[in-house]
């Protein structure tokens, strides 16, 4: 009798945990009534739980509010010293890694140039591990600090005993990353998809923030999309939902990085756009500098967009990544009616400022009226870091899912990718 009778008290106290350390996390400053109301805690149940939260370095008092008069209130917010999280953006001209706080303040950063397009995965994971051992070392904080690792990658991640990425567009397949990374730390490690793990930074903190249903938009040199469905993140079967980037816009149209032809991502991808303007200026394919040295992409969008009101090439291509970027745009909305579409990732900022109200037209030249009438598209708010934020959220989340008990090192499965509770307001 009172083993389960254990069992059920102490996950509902878990629970009840972790109802409340979303609100201080995603809300905060929060005074104690505002944490019982917005997760649904009685008075007593939040008095109690905030002893122990505090008591263990999980939440810290930072201040007092008026109370019309009565007692002032104390405000609560996640303890930044807590710990520490690292966020890894494997993109395919750098590999960027940061270490985080518990609030998310951002500590130390390494960068470092990669193409993985053609890099080894081993070597891959090499370099990420010495990101990992270099910001630590630069931020002056112990390895039994870090709650955990998150990396995000350009590609499928197929979530099992170990993540495994399958990168058809990069040339890696059914690489066990995880397992790769574990050769190299100790830490905890969860991998995921980046255009996910950006648009859970935007549903956090960002664009996407007070909605529930909206679709966030990446593009850089691969195309894809984080769909929030009823304010979760909607995964599908094999976890592959958002692919965007891979959708038919021309049957039998140019040739795509993943080995099909006439998809988005051919069309309105930072290296289409650089080899298209390159294609009408006479060069040849190999003298394209967006094949040969994808470093230099951004520099290359960048003076495309520059010249778009003297250069006739130049007004053409973005008149084309203009045309079928909409016709994109359009199909989410008619496939996911989402409140907002928010467009981002180095190429999406790069070209939202000067063409984001020609690329909304054209959204709307393509999109059914209902819809698109009740949708908004907006620039991302969180800049070109976002995506190693957004995974520096992958620990997080799973830790404030366990009411704040930190993760076991080892013995534990590692890659399970956690979603917010069902009922809790995801910002």
């Amino acid at each position: 009798m009172s083993g389960p009778h254990a069992t059920t008290v102490r996950d509902l106290r878990r629970s009840n945990r972790s109802r409340a350390l979303w609100q201080v996390f995603l809300n905060g400053p929060l005074s104690r009534q505002e944490v019982g109301s917005r997760a649904g805690l009685s008075a007593a149940t939040v008095s109690n739980l905030v002893v122990a939260l505090t008591a263990e370095g999980v939440v810290a008092e930072v201040g007092l509010e008026d109370s019309n008069g009565g007692r002032p209130r104390g405000l609560l917010q996640v303890n930044p010293e807590f710990g520490y999280v690292i966020g890894v953006d494997v993109g395919e001209t750098a590999v960027l890694v940061e270490l985080f706080d518990f609030a998310l303040g951002l500590r130390a950063r390494h960068s470092a140039a990669s193409d993985v397009s053609v890099a080894d995965p081993q070597q891959a994971a090499a370099h990420i591990a010495e990101g990992i051992e270099a910001v630590v070392g630069d931020a002056g904080v112990q390895q039994d600090a870090i709650l955990g690792v998150g990396v995000a990658v350009p590609g499928l991640v197929e979530h099992s005993d170990g993540a495994v990425v399958h990168g058809q567009s990069v040339g890696w397949d059914a690489v066990p990353l995880e397992a790769l990374l574990c050769r190299h730390t100790s830490l905890p490690i969860l991998v995921d998809n980046g255009a996910k793990v950006l648009g859970q930074a935007e549903k956090w903190f960002g664009a996407a923030r007070a909605t529930d249903n909206a679709v966030i938009v990446l593009l850089g040199i691969g195309v894809g999309t984080c769909i929030v469905s009823n304010g979760q993140v909607y995964r599908g079967a094999t976890s592959s939902a958002g692919e965007w980037g891979h959708t038919t816009v021309m049957v039998g149209g140019r040739a795509c990085r993943c080995g099909s032809a006439g998809c988005l991502e051919a069309y309105v991808g930072a290296l289409a756009i650089a080899g298209r303007f390159s294609e009408l200026k006479h060069r040849t394919a190999a003298a394209a500098p967006a094949t040969g040295r994808p470093d230099m992409l951004e520099a290359e969008i960048a003076a495309i967009i520059d010249l778009r009101d003297n250069d006739v090439q130049a007004a053409q291509v973005l008149e084309e990544t203009v045309t079928y970027l909409g016709a994109g745009i359009a199909d989410l909305v008619n496939l996911f009616n989402p409140e907002r579409v928010v467009v981002g990732g180095w190429l999406g900022q790069a070209l939202s400022d000067p063409l984001l109200p020609r690329i909304r037209d054209a959204a709307g030249r393509h999109a059914l009226r209902l819809p698109f009438s009740r949708v908004e598209v907006v620039k991302a708010d969180l800049g070109q870091d976002a995506v190693a934020l957004g995974a520096a959220t992958l620990p997080i989340a799973r830790l404030l899912d366990a009411g704040g008990i930190r993760p076991e090192r080892t013995g534990a499965r590692r890659n399970t990718i956690v979603r917010p509770r069902p009922g809790l307001p995801h910002g």
